[in-house]
């Protein structure tokens, strides 16, 4: 994340993870503080084990982009509200019109909880144990929607 005061947003990604027992970093590196530092997190990334990279910015967010310039890895964009924002939506365009050649996947404002998802997503390609998890996550959701259509359903006395 590009500060810490993108945590708050950024912690369900890493709850997430955790959850389904992938290993993570969690760090601060700045596009526009800390640029060394962001070139040398990016290009060693894969060396580390790395596999995909999930960059949580607000305002002008280059964060992503500038990791998915220097990196091979998989990069998911999470746009950040932050206070300097304009709603989110200069976060949320920096992430996602990056050029031809430097793409970013971006999941929506604020959205870490999906990034991971995703993330856990382009792992599950060759780990079926974790394709497995996220299919009862699935089957877990699908459940909760059923049981609160039916107690919604029992309110009314009727369908909509």
């Amino acid at each position: 994340m590009g500060s810490d005061s993108d945590l708050p947003i950024m912690q369900p990604a890493a709850d997430q993870l955790k959850a389904f027992g992938i290993p993570y970093e969690l760090t601060i590196v700045s596009a526009h503080r800390t640029p060394e530092r962001m070139m040398e997190y990016a290009r060693t990334a894969r060396g580390r084990g790395l596999k995909v990279v999930i960059a949580g910015a607000g305002g002008a967010a280059h964060l992503p982009g500038m990791v998915a310039s220097i990196t091979t890895l998989p990069v998911i964009g999470v746009p950040v509200k932050s206070s300097n924002s304009i709603e989110g939506w200069d976060s949320i365009l920096s992430i996602l019109q990056m050029p031809n050649g430097v793409p970013v996947a971006t999941v929506a404002l604020n959205a870490a909880k999906n990034a991971a998802i995703l993330a856990a997503s382009m792992l599950s390609t060759t780990d079926e144990a974790l394709a497995q998890q996220l299919q009862d996550m699935k089957e877990r959701m699908r459940e909760e929607v059923i049981e609160k259509a039916r107690k919604t359903e029992g309110k009314g006395g009727g369908r909509l």
